[in-house]
């Protein structure tokens, strides 16, 4: 679970996620509903957050996606 996170904290810095051990999981969850990949596929959840931050504008949906759900 979460073996993504350490690559992404650019991204919880820009929604303002401090990320715990109480969020984590939550937080892995969220991410894997918001690029459609089963919960606990790790590798294919890093593999399409990594395609979106590698293209700005997708990074941008991805940011705008995430801070909409997780800040509701």
């Amino acid at each position: 679970m979460s073996c993504y996170f350490r690559h992404i904290g650019d991204i919880f810095a820009e929604v303002g996620i401090q990320v715990t051990q109480e969020n984590k999981k939550e937080l892995d969850r969220v991410l894997h509903r918001l690029v459609d990949v089963d919960y606990k596929n790790c590798s294919q959840a890093w593999k399409a957050i990594k395609g979106l931050k590698a293209d700005e504008e997708l990074r941008r949906k991805l940011i705008e996606d995430l801070s909409a759900r997780w800040n509701t």
